[in-house]
């Protein structure tokens, strides 16, 4: 066989080749925990001077408790589960409106449930497991079973133990170590063997500081979002949800007939109270143009592609991948623009409202997204519609479906939008740019820490931290 077949025939295969002296039988001999990348990390962190997780902290996690979603609406401890750690890998009372709540004698009366508190740190442990957290200003953060904690750290700094966590010497390791089981997840003792790199207190005191400079950068960011939400609300008035539990009787010719919707929900008067508030006849066709057409990508072309998980709560696009054609799932069949803003379809899902901006020109994204854009509302002041709560309600309203409930094309478009004063848009535009740049800035900073982290890993301190000069 040439050169080029046998090239073409081994493409993306790897092999590792391991003594059996080196296996330990009772433990693990999948191929998996033997890839190069594993090994390599492995390699390095024997070169150098490490500790072992278990002797730097306590390994707390929750189980056996009885189910607790029952007592969310009346809760008032954070109850941290997977979702709230994976794009927040600093937990502060900011987040406190995104959190679940429970109510803490029901947490303190089940031993089962473990807590942690400032200074200390939550991994996820299913789902999307690995991605390491720390909390910087709650006394008690009651922990799901999703996640596992690490309290009474010491000889470390927190901030430096999870930036480290959530660089690639951190993260493999922790990746390498889930259990093989029905559902892969991390375990308290295969955590507690996880390696931890200890540098200088001079350079663990540095990358708390960026790590701080990001807190403090994403609490701006949001402020300057929350600028232009205000300025939205107070233009149209204050939502209230008058007739909430109030009984309203329709017809079947005002009802059904019109509409086709039978359930109770639909019929709730606050969404006619909404519609009142809003008082407006043009709707989402009238202002908007929708981009429904599907694309075909080419096999042999590499995609950055987003998804429902890529969107965050604060209406950016974060850990998109680039993926090829052939790889492709097969609803990413919408190529989105610069200006566009999509909109989730999915009842659960509603908020994940993002602008597409020059960094995703050309990306393709899900089906499940609607794809829009105006010539009469700017993108900014279009995100910052479908995600205020009055938009959001009416979606939620015109959601359908059993095993999977979403907003069909129709409903979408006849969605009421008010038409809003052109020199308020520009107000909401620039406060919306602000908040975007101010977190492209914060991300910055984060990916910096956990560069120098790696660089430190991989050269010397002095190299590292000479990187960070060059870069602030």
């Amino acid at each position: 066989m040439d050169e080029a077949k046998y090239k073409a025939l081994t493409d993306g295969l790897e092999i590792s080749e391991i003594k059996f002296s080196q296996l330990d039988l009772g433990d693990r001999y999948d191929s998996e925990c033997f890839t190069k990348d594993y090994l390599n990390v492995e390699e390095k962190l024997n070169n150098i001077y490490t500790k072992k997780l278990g002797s730097l902290s306590t390994a707390v996690a929750s189980a056996f408790y009885p189910a607790a979603t029952q007592l969310y609406d009346i809760g008032d401890t954070a109850f941290v589960r997977c979702v709230d750690c994976i794009d927040y890998p600093i937990i502060s009372t900011e987040q406190d409106p995104k959190f679940e709540k429970i109510p803490l004698d029901f947490a303190k009366s089940n031993k089962g449930i473990s807590f942690v508190k400032a200074d200390e740190i939550v991994i996820t442990k299913v789902g999307t497991p690995c991605y390491a957290s720390v909390v910087y200003d709650y006394n008690e953060l009651a922990l799901s079973r999703t996640v596992l904690g690490l309290t009474n750290i010491h000889d470390v700094d927190p901030y430096y133990l999870m930036a480290f966590l959530r660089s690639k010497y951190g993260f493999k390791q922790l990746f390498r170590q889930r259990e093989l089981t029905i559902q892969y997840q991390l375990t308290l003792p295969r955590v507690k063997g996880v390696k931890i790199y200890i540098p200088s207190r001079d350079f663990q005191k540095t990358i708390k500081e960026l790590c701080l400079c990001y807190l403090e950068t994403n609490k701006q960011a949001d402020n300057a979002y929350k600028q232009a939400e205000n300025t939205l609300y107070e233009y149209l008035g204050c939502f209230a949800d008058n007739g909430l539990n109030s009984c309203i009787v329709k017809t079947l010719f005002d009802s059904f007939i019109q509409s086709g919707r039978l359930d109770a929900e639909y019929y709730q008067s606050k969404y006619e109270s909404l519609m009142a508030q809003i008082n407006t006849t043009e709707t989402v066709s009238s202002l908007c143009k929708l981009y429904d057409s599907n694309f075909v990508p080419y096999p042999d072309h590499e995609y950055r592609y987003i998804e429902l998980s890529n969107v965050s709560v604060s209406g950016d696009i974060t850990n998109i991948e680039k993926i090829m054609g052939n790889d492709l799932p097969s609803r990413a069949r919408r190529m989105v623009k610069q200006g566009q803003v999509i909109v989730s379809s999915i009842e659960g899902s509603l908020s994940s409202c993002a602008l597409i901006d020059s960094d995703y020109d050309g990306a393709l994204c899900s089906t499940g997204f609607y794809v829009i854009n105006s010539d009469k509302i700017n993108s900014e002041t279009l995100l910052v519609l479908f995600k205020s709560k009055p938009i959001q309600a009416l979606l939620k309203q015109r959601c359908s479906g059993t095993i999977l409930s979403a907003i069909s094309k129709d409903e979408f478009l006849n969605i009421p939008l008010p038409n809003i004063d052109l020199q308020l848009q520009k107000v909401i535009s620039d406060k919306v740019q602000e908040s975007f740049s101010l977190r492209k800035e914060a991300k910055r900073r984060f990916d910096n820490a956990i560069k120098a982290v790696e660089l430190a890993i991989e050269t010397n301190e002095g190299t590292a931290l000479m990187w960070l000069d060059s870069q602030l």
